[in-house]
């Protein structure tokens, strides 16, 4: 690692930054009345993976605390967007599922988002997205490593 400033280094950190808050703010903008980026982020998670997770599991995979996924959790669990049940072989451990209302209203948001997103992808090229791809990948797994 060096101390220098590198020009390259900060103009894709400053587009990253900048393209994740104007997703961020699109995302906000387009989720049901009460449900907050966090809550769909999770709510996107269980229906993509098809399973449950523990809440250690799930504050892990969004690298925020256990005290911070279990606000989150409680929050959705209120809003009846996942079931939350014991573990019958340790009854120190829950795991966590998606709702129907909570597909619902993942679908609800997804379906109100997505079409600017294909917008995007459609104006800027296929295949420039699909190249730029594995970079940001690659870029994320680089950020979650250090």
């Amino acid at each position: 690692m060096t101390d220098s400033f590198d020009p390259l280094a900060a103009a894709l950190f400053a587009e990253v930054f900048m393209a994740d808050q104007l997703a961020r703010n699109m995302v906000s903008r387009a989720l049901p009345k009460g449900m907050e980026i966090s809550h769909f982020s999770v709510l996107n998670h269980l229906a993509h993976i098809g399973d449950e997770r523990t809440p250690a599991q799930l504050a892990a995979t969004f690298h925020v605390t256990r005290g911070a996924m279990t606000n989150t959790l409680s929050k959705l669990e209120w809003a009846g967007h996942i079931h939350i049940r014991p573990d019958w072989d340790d009854a120190r451990r829950k795991w966590v599922s998606i709702s129907p209302a909570g597909k619902a209203a993942r679908d609800a948001a997804l379906s109100a988002f997505m079409p600017v997103i294909a917008d995007v992808v459609r104006d800027i090229g296929a295949e420039k997205v699909r190249a730029m791809l594995p970079v940001l990948r690659e870029f994320r797994s680089r950020l979650e490593d250090s």
